[in-house]
């Protein structure tokens, strides 16, 4: 079902990797009333606007500015229905080196986002988060942390109960700006030796930009706010990524980087009280609830029940591991 009729759509940190794939889906899969994009550079968003067909043209609005300003936040989110908060700051080595950069962006910007969907009455707010966010051990995971703990506690913070908040949770987007894959790609284009890994047992979850836009939109027809919605995905080895990438050229395994962890968390021991298992994912409600109950039911009439207490979904303890040629057959697929 198309919820998005009628509907204006705005979406932060428009013109990056997820932004600008998220909007393109939109423009050719769905019917709405308007999106926005918003950002605040005007370069990605002039080429972002050039890479759009004519006949999409009508329906999208480019609006420049940035998530640490509240008053043309405000200005932005008139009369929109519904926020996907994209924008963030997140190398995780700069955040070592720039931590107060990375709190007004990923902190205060968020706590801006807030204020401005209820100024305006926005109805859906979902913001993206990451894996680092789990039991964070470097800047950039610990504002992450603290800018989903904000959205969540939104839905309990004000009386006037018509803006909803909820949290999407995901590992690394093959091919996204963030990602290893272009990484590599420029090392074996390069003719390099060997490709750098930072330690030999280091797995990561791996989902595909489809898919991560794909959950996005299944999370805002379901969300009732106050949910951090998490995918279940498969998880690779690092080691076997370069060797699907290039089964002739060494690896080197250099250390592991400053803030960087060996294996990725979505769902810690400490958040089993509070999360539920559906068939394709986890659901991880707030611990100010009541969370007594066994089962959760969504909007769609899905039905998850409560995990073990002692549960925890980390890319090493996962059942699920792509091959190496799994890998190799979903970076072509991807690539193409």
């Amino acid at each position: 079902m198309n919820k998005f009729i009628n509907k204006t759509i705005l979406v932060t940190g428009g013109t990056g990797s997820f932004g600008s794939y998220f909007i393109k889906k939109l423009l050719k899969s769905f019917k709405f009333k308007k999106i926005i994009v918003f950002s605040r550079d005007e370069l990605k968003q002039f080429e972002l606007n050039n890479s759009i067909e004519n006949k999409y043209k009508k329906n999208i609005r480019f609006f420049i500015g940035d998530i640490r300003d509240l008053d043309r936040l405000n200005i932005a989110f008139n009369n929109v229905d519904i926020v996907v908060h994209a924008a963030a700051l997140k190398q995780v080595e700069t955040a070592e080196y720039n931590p107060t950069e990375f709190i007004k962006t990923n902190i205060i910007g968020a706590e801006n986002i807030i204020k401005a969907s209820i100024n305006n009455k926005v109805k859906k707010v979902i913001a993206l988060s990451t894996d680092k966010a789990v039991q964070p051990i470097n800047l950039y995971g610990a504002s992450k942390l603290a800018s989903d703990k904000l959205f969540i506690a939104a839905n309990n913070m004000f009386s006037d109960k018509v803006s909803k908040f909820s949290v999407v949770r995901y590992g690394n987007v093959i091919g996204s700006r963030g990602s290893v894959v272009p990484f590599f790609k420029k090392l074996i284009a390069k003719k390099s030796h060997f490709l750098p890994i930072t330690h030999n047992d280091m797995t990561r979850f791996w989902i595909t930009m489809d898919q991560a836009i794909d959950f996005v939109i299944d999370s805002l027809n379901t969300m009732k706010g106050g949910e951090i919605f998490v995918p279940k995905l498969p998880s690779i080895k690092i080691t076997d990524l370069a060797k699907a990438m290039a089964p002739k050229i060494k690896i080197k395994i250099i250390g592991i980087r400053n803030g960087e962890k060996l294996h990725e968390s979505l769902c810690q021991k400490e958040e089993a009280r509070f999360t539920y298992e559906f068939k394709n994912r986890y659901i991880v409600k707030p611990n100010i609830l009541n969370t007594n109950a066994k089962t959760l039911k969504l909007s769609n009439n899905m039905i998850g029940k409560k995990v073990k207490f002692n549960f925890e979904y980390t890319s090493e303890n996962n059942n699920n591991f792509l091959s190496i040629a799994e890998i190799k057959k979903l970076n072509d697929k991807v690539g193409k």
